[in-house]
């Protein structure tokens, strides 16, 4: 799975970089990982996603300036393609806050609250997806000030110090793998769009 993503990234013509981080310890990445001029494995990452995109952010400060635009992706979307990060970057362009690829909800939505369920309108809400963009500083910043909250994305950071992401449409080809029959759904997906 972290191949298909690293490669996503590596092939599109507007990605100079490609840093993954990793835990300390990990003994697997740089097996399996194919070599690349461009890719640069940190083993730094934490007990969070936070902690982790923190520490990758602080480690590659030499060679990162603070206005440049990062894009931090879960290696759990291994679907994400040249057309997704292409809209993207070319959405996100020049905003000064940043964004992300999302999907806005089209299910119906319940909530369970004290076994009462109850229907959520789901106008105005949306899936976030990864990659998320952000400049360097201004995520290394928001991600800093927040660094004891439970956070689940880098938007949330972002949002917290009083800002507001673009979000961008994304595809169902970008769902994060958390269960084995979309892991099958990604797998025939990748199958027939190579």
């Amino acid at each position: 799975m972290l191949q298909h993503s690293v490669t996503a990234f590596l092939q599109h013509r507007q990605i100079a970089h490609v840093f993954v981080v990793v835990s300390r310890d990990d003994g697997y990445v740089t097996n399996e990982l194919q070599s690349d001029p461009r890719l640069t494995v940190l083993f730094c990452g934490g007990a969070s996603r936070s902690e982790s995109v923190l520490n990758g952010l602080l480690a590659m400060q030499t060679e990162a300036d603070a206005s440049d635009w990062v894009l931090v992706h879960d290696a759990a979307r291994p679907g994400l393609n040249q057309v997704l990060i292409s809209r993207l970057i070319d959405t996100v362009g020049v905003d000064e806050v940043g964004g992300l690829l999302a999907l806005p909800v089209v299910d119906t939505v319940k909530q369970v609250s004290e076994n009462k369920v109850t229907t959520v309108a789901r106008e105005g809400l949306w899936l976030a997806q990864t990659p998320q963009m952000f400049r360097h500083g201004q995520l290394l910043s928001a991600l800093a000030q927040v660094k004891n909250q439970e956070i689940t994305d880098e938007a949330s950071a972002i949002e917290m110090s009083g800002l507001s992401p673009k979000l961008v449409v994304g595809h169902w080809c970008n769902t994060k793998i958390t269960r084995p029959e979309e892991l099958k759904l990604i797998e025939t997906w990748l199958k027939n769009n190579e």
